[in-house]
């Protein structure tokens, strides 16, 4: 953290380099300056209980950095290098995709929906928990590709992912508790 270096500090790091211009900026969604996000907890419990995980919420706000913490293995399906092989793999083989260390987590799972029941299918097989993290920025589309979709009951558990909160950023101390104000307002 740069605001917390004093000029002398930073000297020492630049070990006698000139610069011109040091540009700092807002803490990458992904990461916490506190450490841990708030929800790897839930994460970590989910796991426990559950077959299989899906991590959701809007883009950046972490989804895939909290699933790497975890994972022992990952499939990144929007590997631009790698896609086409895998959408067509998801098509005909899912079985080889969710090969990997358990957790397995499958980055951006709704570019092939058809994971989805694979995941669900070895989940059945195995009764393992924590075998499968899915994280993406968006859910399958409302089509043909999607209509035989298992809801997953009783497999996947749903972890809905925030952006991070002024705690996480650092940008509190975490002394002062919205819920807390809110509920000493709801009871005066």
């Amino acid at each position: 953290d740069l605001s917390t270096l004093n000029p002398e500090e930073i000297e020492k790091e630049l070990n006698g380099k000139n610069v011109d211009l040091i540009i700092g900026g807002p803490p990458c969604q992904g990461f916490s300056v506190a450490g841990k996000r708030i929800v790897d907890d839930e994460i970590a419990l989910q796991l426990k209980v559950a077959g299989a995980i899906q991590i959701k919420g809007p883009k950046w706000c972490g989804k895939t950095t909290s699933a790497r913490q975890v994972a022992k293995s990952v499939l990144e399906l929007q590997n631009p290098d790698l896609q086409d092989n895998y959408l067509e793999l998801a098509s005909t083989k899912p079985s080889l995709l969710l090969e990997g260390d358990k957790p397995r987590l499958i980055d951006e799972w709704q570019l092939a929906p058809k994971l989805w029941n694979a995941v669900r299918y070895d989940i059945d097989k195995t009764g393992e928990c924590g075998s499968y993290i899915l994280t993406g920025s968006a859910v399958p589309l409302d089509d043909d590709t999607t209509k035989d979709l298992h809801t997953g009951v009783g497999r996947f558990a749903i972890v809905d992912m925030k952006p991070m909160t002024l705690y996480e950023s650092g940008d509190s101390n975490g002394k002062i508790s919205l819920n807390d104000l809110l509920n000493i307002m709801a009871i005066s």
